[in-house]
């Protein structure tokens, strides 16, 4: 097997000069280093990747944590985030605790084991928010808030939501029935949700007082995505527009979504509109269309995600679009940013670390554009207060087939530019 001093024999250069170029950690004149280099395709020596990242402390790995990679939603964010990690010479490892049935225990004792440079957490987590802290390593929540010193990132879903509601309101709606994951999840903690908090498929008591309930609970909860059902529900209140809710018990068990598509039509057939993440959309979509319910003119149908799923349901469904590759990106920045604190944080302990060779936190305006993804138009807002995301992503309006329009519906949501699919 060839090794490093055999490359130096062969470039006729001290084994220290073969060290320096392998693991990049030194001024070498190019003339020096081209010899090195030679010697090294010449004799076909691969450097020992495990012993350069010991030497300089890092993997190049981060970890992502999301319930499933069945899901649409997930499926794409994790591929725009691969590829932004790859530009920056990182690896992506993928922990979908949902499929594995293990949790993300393993990867936060590889986190700690410095076996990962960071973890991006998308899952819901058993630790306590103090925990994430307390492991004093890199780690970026994603639509969740992990606590205040904890980086998070996600859309503006208090924007979606009211877009979403928005659209409706201005075609006349009267019915809306949302699909959407357990209401407990609008609450903090247990003993914050009222006794008679709505079971698995119910529709949502039409009691001002459980409305006011959840309404002061859902400011303080730390799973922000149901900001946009809370601002949904706020507008269509305000409109006088009868709203239902179905629950999906968990979002990762991709079979729960098909059956209560059906099962909305059999409790409310006189809804005249749906709002569903896009996996229950189309199959909305598909049960309607089933039943012979004309699509937009009989019932409206608004999908919360905008991923491909929306274009594969016999009709393109309009959509609340996530932007995912401004996620990604921003999900990518945070993530280098604390990496590199970490890193000066190793260096004033005098751990080894790559002094030479630091990631760059910034990304290039050129890389937003991942996959087939939108770039975000607008920049983000940081908040920076507990329970709340400190990177919010601006959404948009994909238009499909599924809603009705009109000019005050497009100059309203849209103004003079239309966003289009």
């Amino acid at each position: 097997m060839v090794g490093m001093r055999d490359v130096a024999k062969k470039a006729g250069v001290a084994l220290s000069t073969v060290s320096l170029v392998v693991n990049e950690n030194g001024y070498v004149s190019d003339q020096m280093r081209e010899r090195v280099e030679s010697a090294m395709k010449e004799l076909d020596y691969v450097p020992n990747e495990l012993a350069r990242n010991l030497y300089h402390g890092r993997s190049h790995i981060i970890g992502v944590i999301v319930p499933t990679i069945q899901h649409p939603f997930f499926s794409t964010l994790t591929a725009c985030l691969q590829q932004v990690f790859a530009r920056h010479g990182l690896y992506t490892m993928l922990c979908s605790t949902f499929d594995v049935g293990e949790g993300e225990a393993p990867y936060v004792d590889m986190l700690r084991r410095r076996m990962l440079d960071g973890i991006i957490l998308g899952a819901h987590t058993d630790y306590p928010h103090d925990y994430w802290t307390s492991i004093e390593r890199p780690v970026v929540a994603f639509d969740r808030s992990l606590g205040a010193s904890v980086p998070s990132v996600g859309s503006d879903h208090e924007q979606g939501g009211e877009l979403a509601a928005s659209l409706f309101a201005l075609t006349g709606v009267r019915h809306v029935v949302e699909i959407g994951g357990p209401r407990s999840r609008f609450h903090d903690a247990a003993a914050d949700t009222p006794k008679d908090a709505p079971s698995a498929l119910s529709p949502v008591p039409d009691s001002d007082a459980k409305r006011d309930s959840e309404d002061v609970s859902a400011r303080r909860t730390t799973f922000p995505p149901v900001r946009y059902q809370l601002a949904f529900e706020s507008v269509l209140d305000a409109a006088g527009i009868r709203y239902d809710y179905m629950e999906i018990p968990s979002v990762a068990d991709l079979g729960q979504f098909e059956r209560v598509a059906r099962q909305l039509f059999e409790r409310f057939p006189d809804a005249d509109a749906i709002m569903a993440p896009d996996l229950a959309a189309a199959f909305c979509v598909q049960e309607a269309l089933r039943r012979g319910i004309r699509i937009p003119e009989s019932l409206q149908i608004l999908a919360y995600d905008g991923t491909f799923v929306t274009d594969a349901a016999g009709m393109k469904i309009t959509s609340i679009l996530q932007d995912f590759s401004g996620i990604a990106n921003k999900l990518s920045e945070a993530m280098l940013e604390t990496i590199n604190a970490d890193a000066q944080d190793a260096e004033g302990d005098g751990a080894g670390v790559d002094r030479e060779h630091g990631v760059q936190p910034a990304l290039p305006s050129e890389q937003a554009d991942v996959l087939s993804c939108m770039g975000a138009d607008e920049a983000d807002e940081e908040i920076g207060v507990a329970g709340m995301l400190t990177h919010t992503i601006p959404m948009k309006v994909k238009i499909g087939q599924t809603t009705r329009w009109n000019e005050t519906v497009r100059e309203l949501l849209f103004g003079s530019h239309p966003q289009t699919d």
